[in-house]
């Protein structure tokens, strides 16, 4: 199995910390993954935390395999200047995007699994040039599939998708439309198949306001913008119900008729998620030639470099970019 590539993440947060947890709980798991990160860094915050993890510097993904039982992997991207935990400094912004092109370009060649990408901070990359709403666009900027991207939340307890994402609600009540909504089913209806081998999905998709409009009382977006789209999907075949309300469509009843749930906003996806599985929450981005995933949560600047940082979303999100870059390559694809 090939390995995976782990970004470095903005190193003023918690990435390191967790990428070292990581290494110690998945050395012998059946995981492999390479960091893309600054070894020296890695090996001084290792000390700092009392951490018994060797740092092995390689020349490419190969060697990773051949190192990762033994010492965690590093191919090097070198910071400009020393990361000072809960303090971003520009100086390092262009090492965080380096990391993050190179294992994009590795995954495109083939040569890895997959991206599992540790927190970034935009704001503190803006000025290196970063010009990108978030991970996902930029990804899908390096990958060729700019538009083609959607965000999908994934727990064993709930999947969300949601249609607008990084903009304030009444932005994104004012850019939703019926052609997003489609959109953003139909990647998620063949990213079920192709990476979660579930041969018929589920799509639920959610209203937009209380009680999902109430017949037109409460709001008609449910039948002007939603309807339509389901309309569309239905006579494409793919399993749709709704519009739903969103206030009772995250219940554990509700939750067992459905494969995903396709969200108008941002918060109406992510708040049931995290609030259900904060910890084993995985970030998927959908519509891209490769696998990626990351933690649900951001740098924690608060805590880094207190080892402290709690691993468990970054282990699981290596452990299901490992499970859908099985699929693709059982697959062929």
């Amino acid at each position: 199995m090939l390995p995976l590539a782990l970004t470095m993440g903005d190193p003023a947060g918690i990435g390191g910390e967790l990428t070292l947890r990581a290494w110690q709980a998945l050395r012998r798991a059946g995981f492999c993954f390479v960091a893309l990160d600054d070894p020296d860094r890695l090996a001084t915050l290792a000390a700092a935390m009392n951490c018994d993890v060797p740092i092995r510097v390689v020349t490419g993904p190969a060697a990773a395999v051949e190192a990762f039982g033994d010492a965690l992997p590093v191919l090097p991207v070198r910071l400009a200047v020393p990361a000072l935990p809960g303090r971003p400094d520009k100086a390092n912004a262009r090492a965080v995007i380096e990391s993050i092109e190179h294992a994009t370009g590795l995954a495109s060649r083939g040569a890895v699994g997959g991206v599992v990408t540790n927190p970034i901070n935009k704001a503190a990359l803006y000025d290196a040039g970063f010009a990108y709403p978030g991970h996902t666009e930029f990804l899908a900027a390096l990958t060729g599939a700019g538009g083609k991207q959607i965000m999908m939340l994934a727990s064993p307890q709930l999947r969300v998708v949601p249609v607008t994402v990084h903009a304030s609600l009444r932005d994104s009540l004012a850019m939703l439309t019926t052609d997003m909504i489609l959109m953003a089913a139909r990647t998620a209806d063949a990213a079920l198949r192709r990476d979660f081998g579930i041969a018929r999905p589920r799509l639920a998709i959610a209203g937009l306001n209380p009680h999902a409009g109430e017949q037109g009382a409460l709001g008609d977006e449910e039948t002007t913008i939603i309807a339509p789209a389901m309309a569309t999907l239905r006579a494409e075949r793919i399993d749709v119900s709704g519009p739903w309300p969103p206030d009772t469509m995250f219940t554990a009843a509700a939750r067992a008729r459905y494969d995903v749930a396709i969200c108008m906003y941002h918060d109406q996806a992510l708040i049931p998620l995290k609030t259900l599985d904060m910890d084993h929450g995985v970030n998927v981005t959908l519509g891209l030639p490769i696998v990626r995933t990351s933690p649900d949560h951001g740098t924690a600047y608060d805590i880094a470099g207190k080892g402290v940082a709690d691993p468990t979303s970054l282990i699981a999100a290596i452990e299901l970019a490992a499970t859908l870059a099985q699929r693709r390559a059982a697959a062929g694809r």
